[in-house]
């Protein structure tokens, strides 16, 4: 297929090299599109020698007019591109200004449009930029949120480019829906949950939920309808998941009991708290000395779930679980597994600081009755993506 990769004006422009060679690998031609600002980030040959046709920079090259080039194009593509997509760029789409080969472009093509915005957290927070993406989206744009991590402007934020495997993902799936879990109901859990000591204080994990969302996000992409209980987290979820929000692990239990048995899968991607203090009602007064808390076991989600199914209750329901674990990783994710009565446990060592908790990627293995599938290092969302590989093969298993 014939993609338009539009490139504009910041520093992640760089990457836009690695996802032209992503998307030719993936077997689809690329015509890239330059801002004249996004060549003082990345020189045109660049991408000229990575794509091997020529790279549109101006709206009006000489001898490159007798076929209304940006109109010509627009009638070939099967889709827009745009990685990085600057703040400027956003708000011209939005507003349908056309000053430039890229802005019109998008005025001009009916393909499916693709964004991965790119800029300063301050930026991707402004009201602004957040109503020009809502207003692209209600258009029907798709949007590849940028990651979060140490920024070129030397701030720590939201704001950076998806990786480069993220964005050309996206677009493969796009251009190639996979509907495997068209009609299926998938229940997600993702967080962590907060057990309150008192009125100010609490005991928490340093759980992100973006396993939890990007795992919501694949199913999402295959077609199932799906229901994420989320604890306290600041990333957003997906669109199009219907959200239910908690703090607790007793609220996070009642909210997946509520909603377990309309599941055809319920993956527990949560970092559910083992225990809970008994909460005061008033604050603890600091006084000399230590503090005792009296810490009370919190329900066990994954176990009552495996108890019910073995019950009848949740009959044909696929259930996956995670084991976060510091040590012999694997053989207490096996253990894990049985004693549960799941078909999946998902297990990941959180003592390294590239995978686990609060980062992009991770490391996991998968543990089924069939024995271990260790994956390498990636994003969550490739994570996601060999997890609900998985779920698509036990519900079509569970049918026979």
């Amino acid at each position: 297929m014939h993609i338009a990769l539009g490139i504009s004006g910041g520093i992640g422009a760089y990457k836009a090299v690695e996802v032209a060679r992503g998307l030719q690998k993936a077997g689809h031609d690329v015509t890239a599109i330059m801002t004249e600002a996004a060549t003082h980030f990345v020189g045109p040959l660049t991408l000229e020698a990575i794509t091997q046709r020529r790279v549109i920079v101006r709206q009006f090259d000489p001898g490159a007019n007798a076929s209304i080039e940006h109109i010509d194009l627009a009638s070939s593509i099967d889709l827009l591109l745009v990685a990085p997509a600057t703040a400027n760029t956003i708000g011209k789409f939005a507003a349908g200004i056309a000053d430039d080969f890229l802005s019109s472009l998008y005025l001009a093509t009916r393909a499916p449009v693709l964004l991965a915005p790119a800029m300063n957290t301050n930026m991707w927070e402004h009201d602004a930029v957040r109503r020009n993406l809502e207003t692209l989206r209600a258009r029907g744009v798709h949007v590849v949120d940028p990651g979060e991590g140490f920024l070129a402007c030397g701030w720590t934020g939201k704001g950076r480019l998806a990786e480069p495997d993220e964005v050309v993902a996206a677009a493969e799936a796009l251009l190639h829906p996979d509907r495997s879990l068209e009609g299926r109901r998938v229940l997600v859990s993702a967080g962590p949950t907060y057990e309150d000591i008192d009125p100010v204080r609490y005991v928490g994990n340093r759980s992100s939920g973006r396993m939890g969302f990007a795992l919501a996000a694949e199913a999402l992409r295959r077609g199932a309808q799906v229901t994420v209980v989320a604890g306290p987290t600041s990333v957003p979820p997906p669109d199009g998941a219907t959200v239910v929000n908690v703090r607790s692990a007793v609220q996070m239990r009642d909210a997946v009991m509520e909603h377990a048995p309309q599941a055809d899968a319920v993956v527990m991607a949560a970092a559910v708290a083992d225990y809970m203090p008994q909460r005061s009602n008033e604050k603890l007064a600091k006084e000399n000395g230590p503090l005792t808390l009296v810490l009370e076991r919190t329900p066990d989600i994954l176990q009552e779930l495996g108890r019910m199914r073995a019950a009848g209750r949740l009959a044909g329901t696929v259930l996956v679980g995670f084991a976060a674990e510091t040590r012999d990783v694997v053989a207490r994710a096996r253990e894990k597994r049985a004693r549960k009565q799941v078909d999946l446990i998902v297990a990941n060592d959180v003592s390294r600081e590239d995978a686990g908790f609060d980062v992009d990627t991770n490391v996991v293995t998968l543990v089924d009755a069939a024995g271990e599938q260790t994956l390498p290092l990636q994003s969550k969302a490739d994570v996601a993506r060999a997890i609900v590989d998985r779920v698509v093969s036990l519900l079509a298993r569970a049918l026979k």
